[in-house]
């Protein structure tokens, strides 16, 4: 019996992790806090979960949470230190949507001992399952890519000036994985005719900066897709009925395709060692 029913674990034997830690939905106890449901799941990934169902034949391990990104972010540093100094971002338990609008009701935003809570029981299992998992590869293999898989939409004023490119990769400026891989991901994102940008707004969060340790053979690796690229997006401003957009197999596939080449060049680049 799965002890954290929010956290599924796919294991694959391939040199390739796919972590999903934004894809979820659910809002476990804390939906009566919230000042809206909507507003509690605005901000997920969303459909990625759908966009990368192809990854289980390339032998991938995936390691997914279903919890709502509103409930904990399992991908921001639980020491508090922002991962972008002097830009807006949000918290380990956010307080407010990427547009800046209140979560919370009156009186009930998590205080420290509920996100010491959280904590305890959402993100440490979530690392500790990545953990794992990248030990158990990294045994069967010199060298393992984690990619770490998000989605925002293309216009968030808030967060950034202007439309973000398709592709927003993320190598916590080189830090996180080898030279060869981040190219490796850039020749196959230029062959396409979405836009990309490496360490761009978007350098990679605490999964990328933690897990990524190239010296010790693993290489983490984030990738950021601006929602346009594989959705309808409406431009500006979202309201409830019109977001999310509805995942559409058509319209996704060029996406998907690209995004099928990005993990078979990570593939390559794992099994060169």
């Amino acid at each position: 019996m799965n002890a954290h029913p929010w956290l599924t674990v796919h294991r694959g034997d391939a040199p390739l992790l796919l972590s999903m830690p934004h894809t979820g939905t659910e809002l476990d106890a804390f939906e009566s806090r919230y000042v809206s449901p909507w507003l509690a799941r605005k901000d997920a990934d969303w459909w990625v979960d759908k966009l990368y169902d192809f990854a289980r034949d390339l032998g991938a391990t995936i390691v997914r949470a279903t919890l709502s990104r509103s409930v904990i972010d399992v991908n921001r540093d639980p020491s508090g230190v922002s991962l972008y100094p002097g830009q807006a971002t949000t918290e380990l338990c956010p307080t407010t949507t990427f547009d800046g609008e209140p979560l919370y009701k009156d009186g009930h935003a998590p205080e420290a001992a509920d996100i010491a809570d959280r904590r305890a029981r959402f993100f440490d299992p979530y690392h500790v399952a990545l953990a794992a998992e990248t030990a158990r590869l990294r045994a069967l293999h010199p060298r393992v890519v984690v990619y770490d898989c998000h989605s925002i939409r293309s216009e968030v004023p808030r967060l950034f000036e202007g439309p973000l490119p398709n592709f927003n990769i993320g190598t916590n400026s080189g830090k996180s994985c080898a030279p060869a891989l981040t190219a490796a991901v850039e020749a196959a994102c230029a062959k396409t005719a979405f836009t990309h940008v490496t360490n761009g707004r978007f350098k990679g969060g605490f999964i990328t900066r933690s897990l990524g340790k190239p010296e010790a053979g693993v290489h983490a690796i984030q990738m950021e897709l601006a929602c346009r690229g594989y959705l309808r997006e409406i431009a500006g401003p979202v309201a409830e009925g019109a977001w999310p957009a509805a995942y559409d197999e058509t319209f996704a596939a060029p996406m998907r395709a690209a995004l099928k080449d990005i993990l078979e060049a990570c593939l390559a680049f794992a099994k060169t060692a």
